[in-house]
């Protein structure tokens, strides 16, 4: 009698548990469709019919690593990276190479041909015979010289690590800071969460600043007012989106930003109010992962793009 009831409840056990079964599968099947799934592969794949430039042009620098590009009024290519700076022509010929010992993290041309390089906390000045004309103090153990510009008289540069921009004149004298928040001018204050803090002077005489984390262009006076800014905080194409971007920017003619991004690596214009143009490269153009797409634009408004991971200089111009 124990023996038909012991068998007859593992009867009953294993009938709810296949009812149980059968219920999951048929009515609890798993929700694929969550609409708040970011899907970065689909993001990155870009609108390649908004994409109005072509790559016309590639070449390798000699460097192990690269992290910045300049032209000159010469439309020479100067590209920065470990320990050194080479200097090509517009064809990408190799014209010279200075070694520099340490690894400059950005680079910029003066009107006389001197290289002003951002390493780490401080800004040296070098020419291009490979000398070293000077070194400016530091900016502090926590700086980081990301961006650097020169205006006349002036020289601007942006320092990740302390989150403000540097005005000296051209001998190194800080003549003041720009960017540090300020609620009673409207001044925001930069938000950097990465070592991508871009800065440029427009062709007008502008400064204008990247504030990366909260995805704006800011316009400042020389001596630090806030004029303007624009923002385009998006998951769109038209806009810029992760913790940071765009990272890098340069100015194309005379009304217009070329910028590159990181997580969705992709190279857009935009017109100075923050109007969306068109696309220049799209994130298939380029290794997943890829960061510090510096950028530089020439005289015949060629957009010359730096692939730190593939170590190119890649060259775009309008179809």
């Amino acid at each position: 009698m124990k023996q038909k009831i012991i068998i007859i409840s593992a009867i009953i056990l294993l009938l709810t548990l296949v009812a149980f079964m059968v219920k999951d599968f048929f009515f609890s099947k798993p929700d694929n469709t969550n609409p708040y799934k970011f899907e970065l592969d689909d993001l990155r794949k870009g609108d390649t019919a908004k994409a109005v430039f072509t790559e016309t042009l590639q070449f390798k620098t000699g460097l192990e690593e690269i992290h910045g590009i300049a032209i000159d009024l010469e439309n020479q290519i100067y590209v920065a990276g470990k320990e050194g700076v080479e200097i090509f022509n517009s064809a990408g010929k190799t014209l010279y190479k200075i070694n520099t010992r340490s690894t400059p993290q950005s680079i910029s041309v003066n009107g006389n041909g001197y290289i002003l390089l951002g390493i780490q906390d401080h800004i040296e000045i070098w020419n291009r015979d490979g000398k070293q004309i000077a070194r400016w103090n530091s900016c502090g153990p926590e700086a980081v010289i990301t961006s650097i510009a020169v205006q006349g008289n002036n020289v601007f540069a942006a320092d990740a690590g302390q989150k403000v921009v540097y005005r000296y004149d051209k001998q190194g004298k800080l003549l003041n800071k720009i960017g540090l928040k300020d609620p009673a001018t409207s001044v925001p204050g930069f938000i950097i969460p990465s070592p991508y803090f871009d800065l440029g002077i427009s062709k007008d005489g502008n400064l204008w600043v990247v504030n990366p984390g909260r995805h704006s262009f800011e316009k400042y006076t020389f001596d630090g007012a806030l004029l303007i800014s624009w923002s385009k905080a998006s998951m769109a194409m038209e806009g810029f989106c992760g913790c940071c971007n765009p990272s890098n920017f340069a100015f194309l003619n005379d009304s217009l930003f070329v910028t590159s991004e990181k997580g969705i690596e992709r190279v857009k214009i935009y017109n100075t109010d923050g109007t969306f143009m068109a696309i220049v490269a799209t994130p298939y153009q380029f290794e997943a992962g890829t960061k510090g797409l510096d950028l530089a634009v020439d005289k015949q408004n060629r957009i010359l793009v730096l692939d730190p991971v593939k170590k190119l200089i890649r060259i775009f111009q309008q179809k």
